[in-house]
């Protein structure tokens, strides 16, 4: 059982894409050499850049919009349509902008470009779209003293600044006034500067696109490629041993082997990102949840020492080694342990049954009580499987819990809407900060806290602390103040830290390699063609 580890020391070999060959049955099908075909579990939800933080979004919109700053595979800035930055001030940055951008129809990228998409986020998107607001909700105003410079103020020290602009889309500012996420679903032309420029999209089936020859950057290998939507993870399975497509993303572990055996080569790398359990702990009563006679009662995730009994009562050693075939590390925090902003002192426990049922008898629940523990299916590597095992856990504290999976556009609906008491979810970020700013800080419009808080969970304390961190420049002070908030928030159990996946990706002949990063995206430019 792999409860934990130290993520530094592996950091090199962790980031390394793996690949392993099985034999050389895998079919091929007659096809145009320069299309790319991928069968990806990202449905586009929309081709407003700025509408929803998802993966989804985020990594097939790259092939289109670019940012100033981007991550590498090691998780460090580096140069995007921005070549340098920093601080004037406690409050003021600079960043000058790289020269000779063009966007897709021809007219040049400039500094007024990336004031009018810090504005459209900022002051003219709203709930429930903007899911970027968090990232510019600080800035105060933002100026072009030149074309290739804008300098921007802050309402107070937000020393990771640059590390916000590396999820931020920049868009071409139209003639007048600001684009609008219904008039881009319906037809408005996306007009970015990167490596590949929209064809059509068909909501929730195809998206295709074809190389932008003007890139200002290295050139794809691939002049055309299709993203192929398939939800199924066996669908993608078999289009990948089948040869109908190329690539294949989010692989489940259990199918590593069979296609191996069928000529595919699989990539593999260590997600930065958490899955957990989360709890509505706002409202007085729950859907679905009852006391075992089935009459209605309070809600249980307020009492602390509920969510604690269902900690314990969770064997990660299942999820990990059985239902993940060992491509991931179970969790007690957002990130694996040894990142930047991550607690030594948090590891992973193994279940203690004995303990759990005697929290839940010590919080009134001595018979332990019934729920509908909602969660995807198809989202994340077994999503569906990890919801059944949770689900036997907890059965063994008297918790009855009916697993209730849904296509992730539904599941996504439903937990916005509050249909939900408890469920199984993912999600991913740039950085520690990130990913407790969203997930756990207590929400709040104005500052952009708590997007990703469905829970509604709030604690004044840790978001002093969690502000504090923030406010204290890159570096060891900075970690070590956001491991001491994350240790102070994860003692209240909010969540369930469940494991760290490994995203694993599928690829056959025509493809020579594929480097993997450990944000999740799947992109063309991630993939190189085979050599004739």
């Amino acid at each position: 059982m792999k409860l934990g580890f130290s993520f530094r020391p592996l950091l090199s070999a962790f980031l390394i894409s793996i690949s392993l060959w099985g034999g050389s049955s895998l079919p091929t099908q007659a096809q145009e050499p320069e299309e790319l075909r991928i069968a990806t579990s990202y449905k586009l939800m929309t081709l407003d850049p700025h509408y929803a933080n998802l993966n989804e979004n985020t990594s097939l919109l790259s092939h289109i919009y670019e940012r100033l700053v981007y991550q590498d595979e090691g998780l460090e800035l580096k140069p995007g349509l921005a070549v340098s930055w920093r601080p004037l001030s406690a409050t003021q940055w600079e960043f000058r902008l790289r020269d000779n951008v063009r966007f897709h129809d021809g007219t040049p990228f400039t500094a007024d470009d990336v004031v009018y998409t810090i504005e459209r986020i900022r002051d003219v998107l709203k709930p429930p779209s903007g899911g970027f607001r968090s990232y510019v909700s600080g800035i105060k105003s933002v100026t072009a003293p030149n074309p290739l410079t804008i300098v921007i103020e802050t309402n107070g020290n937000i020393p990771n600044l640059p590390l916000s602009f590396s999820s931020i889309f920049i868009m071409h500012r139209p003639s007048d006034g600001f684009q609008t996420t219904e008039a881009l679903n319906a037809g408005a032309l996306p007009l970015g500067t990167g490596p590949y420029r929209f064809e059509n999209w068909s909501s929730g089936e195809v998206l295709k696109l074809t190389r932008n020859d003007d890139y200002w950057g290295s050139k794809p290998a691939w002049p055309k490629v299709t993203f192929r939507v398939t939800e199924n993870p066996a669908a993608r399975v078999a289009a990948l041993s089948t040869g109908e497509v190329d690539v294949a993303d989010a692989i489940p572990a259990r199918d590593v082997a069979s296609l191996k055996q069928r000529g595919a080569r699989i990539a593999s790398v260590g997600a930065a990102r958490i899955n957990f359990v989360q709890f509505d702990v706002a409202l007085e009563a729950l859907p679905g949840v009852t006391a075992k006679s089935g009459e209605a009662i309070a809600n249980p995730f307020k009492n602390p020492l509920v969510r604690r009994a269902l900690s314990l009562a969770i064997d990660r050693g299942v999820l990990v080694d059985k239902i993940l075939a060992g491509y991931g590390t179970a969790a007690a925090q957002v990130f694996p342990t040894g990142l930047p902003g991550t607690s030594a002192n948090l590891q992973p426990q193994a279940p203690n049954y004995e303990e759990a049922r005697a929290l839940l008898v010590q919080a009134g629940f001595p018979d332990g009580f019934n729920l509908v523990l909602a969660g995807p299916s198809g989202r994340y590597p077994g999503d569906a499987e990890s919801l059944q095992a949770i689900a036997q856990s907890w059965a063994r504290i008297g918790v009855n819990a009916q697993p209730a999976a849904a296509p992730f556009s539904v599941f996504n609906t439903k937990r916005a809407a509050g249909e939900y008491a408890v469920w199984y979810g993912g999600t991913s970020g740039e950085a520690v900060d990130i990913i407790l700013h969203a997930l756990l800080a207590s929400p709040d419009p104005t500052r952009g806290t708590g997007a990703l808080n469905f829970g509604h969970y709030r604690n004044d304390a840790f978001d002093t602390k969690l502000a504090t961190a923030e406010g204290i420049a890159v570096g060891a002070e900075r970690n070590k103040a956001l491991a001491e908030a994350t240790e102070f928030v994860m003692a209240d159990q909010p969540i369930i830290p469940l494991y760290h996946f490994h995203h694993i990706v599928g690829y056959g002949p025509r493809v020579g390699s594929y480097a993997m990063h450990p944000r999740g995206w799947t992109t063309t430019m991630q993939t190189l063609a085979a050599e004739n």
